[in-house]
């Protein structure tokens, strides 16, 4: 539990509006699945882009939602991203990974 103590200061930085940024190791693990929900997000943030990953990868939005779990759901967003570099940049600066991050996410859904 937090103390009293702990709060106020947390909550001060709440009240100026500042935020905190929580920091991974540069050695810690991401999760393959967890990358491709966070590039799905950033791809489906642009009509253009879930539109293209509609048409190229012959997912409909149902079979998307239904999939959302689906390792190999997931591998296809990944592959999609690798094979359009700006894509696959952008959504790895939006992330905070490498490219070669979702790139490796991918062999290992595949996996």
């Amino acid at each position: 539990m937090l103390s009293a103590a702990r709060l106020g200061w947390m909550a001060d930085l709440y009240a100026l509006g500042k935020t905190l940024t929580i920091l991974r190791e540069p050695s810690s693990p991401i999760d393959p699945q967890a990358l491709a929900l966070g590039a799905l997000g950033w791809l489906l943030q642009s009509e253009s882009r879930a539109e293209r990953l509609l048409s190229l990868t012959g997912l409909t939005p149902e079979a998307l939602r239904a999939g959302i779990g689906d390792r190999a759901v997931l591998c296809a967003v990944l592959d999609f991203l690798a094979a359009h570099e700006p894509d696959l940049v952008g959504a790895a600066e939006a992330l905070g990974v490498a490219p070669e991050a979702l790139v490796r996410a991918a062999g290992e859904l595949q996996a």
